[in-house]
């Protein structure tokens, strides 16, 4: 792995451990030559996942981009990024459990809805009035009674 900062060919691993649930392991490296010190992570390589859009677009998977929208939703709530990242690997593995090459996406959508509602309410209706692209105040209305009676039927259990 070459240095960042003097870009010497080769530098020394002085910690590992794995990350997200076993699926990455972060590396802290130094540099013999100038001694600046780094992070590195490597993941393992999955064949490409394809997300079909509504309009029939394609593009790759992007882990990134699925975190940036979580994180423009859970803005100013409790939630973490350590939880957000566990989520993202958690709806990852499911859609790479499921053996298509393509998945459409409102299948993640719908994964991303079903872990938000249990994690915070807020986040779950900020993604929701953008996934559901609500165009009245009725249909946000229907959302929030949905999640009271989730609510209320998991009291009830």
């Amino acid at each position: 792995m070459k240095c960042n900062e003097c870009q010497h060919g080769d530098t020394k691993v002085i910690e590992s451990r794995d990350v997200s649930d076993g699926e990455a392991v972060r590396r802290r490296r130094m540099c013999p030559r100038c001694g600046y010190r780094f992070t590195t992570y490597e993941r393992i390589e999955r064949p490409q996942l394809v997300v079909v859009k509504n309009n029939g677009v394609r593009e790759l998977f992007n882990r990134q981009k699925l975190l940036a929208g979580l994180l423009r939703a859970t803005e100013k709530t409790p939630v973490t990024n350590v939880q957000l990242e566990r989520l993202v690997t958690e709806i990852e593995r499911e859609l790479y459990a499921c053996g298509e090459a393509e998945v459409r996406s409102a299948k993640i959508g719908e994964l991303v809805m079903e872990r938000l509602s249990t994690l915070n309410e807020v986040a779950y209706v900020r993604f929701a009035s953008v996934y559901r692209r609500f165009k009245d105040i009725a249909g946000f209305e229907r959302e929030l009674s949905h999640i009271k009676q989730h609510k209320i039927a998991a009291v009830e259990e």
